[in-house]
């Protein structure tokens, strides 16, 4: 037979039960307060992991637009550049593929390209090398002015009266305006070599007519 459990034993049963269950409820509470705090964390992390991928979809966004915006261009400056060519821009091909190795802003460098196209595109001063033809310009227009001023003087003689005294007049002023001929050959020059017709080379064509116009005026009979 059992024997007879004793107060004092059964008191203390009851107050290692009674601690037993309050350590069980402290775990409790706190296993439910590690689980809270975990699911906040957890929650967090989820926001933060959205909020960077919506950070990475706009960045990529801004980074496409940006990649056609930069072939974009890319490939209207290389239009631009087989147009400055001509014939020589078949040698060119298609335009260069990026490369990976490329870092840095892509819209200072295209800036760049295009100033210098821009400054390429314009018309530059002639050589110093065309001068001779230039002179030979102006040589050639006073030469022709002369040649028209002695046709009319020629047409004057021979058809007396009013034409006797205005004819020679009208040769006279023609002939005195040959150097200012010759700058229309001049012009064509600087066009054909995409050039300004500047000062310099006004001046020799200028220069070169008024001296082939003295030594006309001078030399042969008029």
């Amino acid at each position: 037979m059992n024997e007879p459990v004793t107060s004092e034993t059964y008191a203390a049963q009851v107050r290692r039960l009674a601690d037993l269950t309050a350590r069980v409820a402290r775990q409790r509470d706190e296993a439910h307060a590690w689980y809270d705090q975990q699911c906040a964390a957890a929650q967090r992390a989820v926001i933060d992991a959205q909020e960077q991928v919506r950070h990475a979809e706009a960045e990529l966004a801004q980074a496409r637009e940006l990649q056609e915006r930069v072939d974009a261009e890319a490939a209207h400056l290389w239009q631009q550049l087989r147009g400055r060519l001509g014939v020589g821009a078949r040698r060119l091909g298609d335009p260069p593929a990026p490369t990976r190795e490329a870092s840095g802003d892509p819209v200072p460098l295209l800036r760049g390209v295009r100033e210098l196209l821009d400054r390429a595109g314009q018309p530059g001063e002639l050589p110093a090398s065309v001068n001779p033809v230039l002179a030979l310009c102006g040589v050639a227009g006073a030469a022709v002015a002369y040649a028209l001023g002695a046709a009319a003087r020629a047409l004057g003689v021979a058809g007396g009266g009013d034409l006797a005294v205005g004819l020679p007049v009208l040769a006279l002023v023609v002939t005195l305006l040959g150097p200012l001929l010759g700058l229309a050959p001049a012009k064509l020059v600087a066009d054909r070599r995409h050039a300004v017709l500047g000062p310099r080379p006004i001046f020799v064509v200028l220069v070169a007519g008024l001296v082939t116009t003295i030594l006309l005026l001078t030399l042969l009979p008029r």
